[in-house]
């Protein structure tokens, strides 16, 4: 079955069948070409009308004092706020504060362990457990 393109008034392209276009009478193709004629015309006057509302609209907000930058200020605020509140962002920064705590503690005991007092502590303690066990000492 042949196939035709038809150019729309957005500027694609259709795919139909040439036999559709000869099933219809003179008057029929008539009456689609007006009704498709029409159409495009209501498309052309809403797209005035759509720029008009823009300009309007922008006109306010100059007045409002809404620039554009205020506008990107205000959303690039709103969306940092949503991303703090976040589960993800709440969980990193949960998980990095988790991590330098531990980090920390580690190096903290690491020095604790070396301290003399700690040395002084795990004498008396090696002391002890060789009079509890007998006068074995297992450590060195």
């Amino acid at each position: 079955m042949p196939h035709a393109r038809t150019e729309t008034s957005v500027g694609t392209y259709e795919s139909h069948s040439t036999s559709e276009l000869e099933d219809l009478t003179e008057p029929e193709q008539r009456e689609l070409k007006t009704k498709l004629t029409k159409l495009e015309a209501e498309i052309v006057t809403l797209r005035h009308v759509l720029a008009a509302k823009e300009r309007r609209c922008g006109e306010l907000k100059r007045k409002l004092g809404l620039t554009a930058l205020v506008g990107l200020r205000q959303n690039l605020s709103k969306s940092w706020l949503d991303v703090q509140v976040s589960n993800t962002y709440v969980k990193q920064k949960t998980s990095a504060a988790l991590s330098t705590m531990g980090t920390l503690i580690c190096r903290k005991l690491g020095g604790v362990k070396k301290s003399a007092t700690f040395r002084s502590f795990e004498g008396l303690m090696g002391t002890i457990k060789s009079k509890v066990s007998g006068g074995k000492r297992a450590w060195p």
